[in-house]
């Protein structure tokens, strides 16, 4: 197995098609077919099927080439380093849509400057922040977990070779724009939220319960709406005084100070946290920005 036909395998995996990928790597389609069933014959398993519409990736295929991937990009992390003398570190981190997250982010990169580093922060679903540090896309994700889903999460963690970090306990808030009728409440129960849209992340393919980012995830809601980015979200609670379910750690510095979290009268603990790759150190970076995630609860008590 050489590096060239893992490189070659994930060009068909992200081409989905021989000839495309052939195209791209500037190499005859028979040669690259010829080096991809090579490759499948030396690690005995079928990666991809073959079809007139283009080809499909086997399940086995999937943990090959996520794998592969990791190879990969560890080479060209060496290359840049060693080879073409690049001095330029990378730090990325992938999380779900936390204001916090983001401010922490921002407080890191004004704290170390961007002179020498190149960051990458990317909000996404649950599954792919543990797709994401599994394969080095990113060297931290941040979550959380509760008594509902910490047993799937763990068991997922654990079979990507993943750990997760507790940094501090919180109640679960509704979060809401504070022209809503409930706005000046202290409290909200789930009865007075019953004729307000719900605002739900969606999950993608990988929908399911335990990996929603909202607690309270089996609740029978009257009315909800599936969004995928935070801006749309707030836009929502505005429009339609709609709501979500939330940490309570809000930063006005960045969604300004038109959102209010107002504790939810049932009581649900959430448990923010890290997860990172099993056995491995934390760099500079990510210490750097654990702190600051920490300043983020320190804030609002």
């Amino acid at each position: 197995m050489t590096l060239q036909q893992l490189r070659y395998a994930i060009a068909v995996a992200d081409s989905g098609s021989m000839n495309e990928a052939a195209k791209r790597l500037f190499i005859s389609q028979p040669s690259l077919s010829g080096m991809i069933k090579e490759l499948e014959e030396e690690v005995d398993m079928q990666i991809f099927l073959r079809s007139n519409r283009g080809i499909l990736i086997t399940p086995e295929g999937e943990e090959f080439l996520g794998y592969a991937r990791q190879v990969v990009e560890q080479y060209r992390l060496m290359e840049d380093r060693y080879i073409e003398k690049k001095v330029k570190k990378k730090f990325s981190v992938s999380t779900q849509h936390y204001t916090f997250a983001v401010k922490a982010f921002v407080e890191l990169v004004k704290q170390v400057g961007m002179e020498e580093y190149e960051f990458a922060i990317y909000e996404t679903k649950t599954y792919d922040i543990m797709e994401a540090v599994k394969t080095f896309k990113s060297e931290i994700g941040i979550l959380y977990m509760n008594e509902f889903n910490q047993k799937v999460m763990e068991k997922l963690l654990h079979e990507n070779s993943l750990e997760f970090v507790e940094l501090f306990p919180c109640d679960t808030c509704v979060y809401l724009w504070t022209g809503h009728p409930l706005a000046n409440q202290e409290s909200i129960s789930m009865k007075e939220l019953e004729e307000y849209p719900c605002l739900s992340f969606d999950q993608g393919t990988n929908n399911s319960f335990y990996l929603a980012e909202e607690m309270l995830s089996t609740y029978e809601y009257k009315k909800i709406i599936k969004a995928s980015d935070r801006a749309t979200v707030l836009n929502l609670m505005v429009g339609l005084n709609g709501y979500t379910l939330c940490s309570g750690i809000i930063c006005e510095e960045l969604n300004g100070y038109d959102y209010k979290a107002v504790p939810l009268k049932e009581e649900d603990m959430m448990r923010i946290g890290y997860i990172k790759r099993k056995g491995s150190a934390l760099s500079e970076m990510a210490e750097i920005y654990i702190d600051e995630l920490k300043k983020c609860k320190v804030n609002v008590l």
